[in-house]
């Protein structure tokens, strides 16, 4: 375990995980609960670090009926879900909370949203960096390397430091081009 950065305090049988337990990986996600044969067996919790928890029984480490509560306390519904869906787009705390006043819109489920550092997108459970591809927390702390597939996912879905025009060239924009007045037999028309 010290190899890998993971550490654990409970109950040992033969030297291996054994009867109640807290299991912490590297990624500081923490399992609490009943192990057997130095794997997660019977009931026990993942929290995360960013405040989620999958509750779970779990047999010779696979979770087999469970569920999942966000930090926020949504708990998702495998059935029935109707948060988010194409005819209520709100986020979670505004719909325990009560929309937010016109002109103060609410970019994230937290408000006001963490600051983005620059060149980096906020890909929910941290901030990424496209040019390291490296995924850390909130607070700095090294999460994950980010995958191709989760690279296009981030820059073409996820908030970003930075602003952009999009779709509109402002030197060409009727906007800022000036009025242009024309004479006619020196009247202006």
């Amino acid at each position: 375990m010290e190899l890998i950065e993971s550490s654990y305090k409970g109950d040992t049988k033969n030297g291996r995980m054994d009867g109640k337990g807290e299991y912490t990986f590297p990624t500081e996600t923490k399992y609490e609960g009943e192990m057997k044969d130095g794997m997660f067996n019977g009931k026990g919790v993942l929290h995360f670090p960013n405040g989620s928890k999958y509750e779970a029984t779990w047999e010779n480490g696979i979770a087999k009926q469970g569920s999942f509560t966000f930090a926020d306390g949504l708990q998702y519904q495998e059935k029935d879900w109707d948060y988010c869906d194409g005819y209520d787009r709100r986020f979670y705390s505004e719909r325990c909370n009560g929309l937010r006043p016109a002109g103060e819109s609410q970019l994230t489920d937290l408000h006001p949203p963490h600051i983005i550092p620059d060149g980096c997108y906020d890909c929910g459970d941290g901030f990424y960096d496209p040019n390291t591809r490296v995924v850390t927390s909130h607070t700095g702390r090294f999460l994950r390397n980010a995958d191709d597939s989760e690279h296009d996912w981030i820059v073409r879905t996820c908030r970003k430091a930075w602003d952009e025009i999009v779709g509109v060239d402002p030197e060409n924009s009727v906007a800022t081009i000036p009025d242009e007045t024309s004479s006619i037999n020196g009247s202006i028309v």
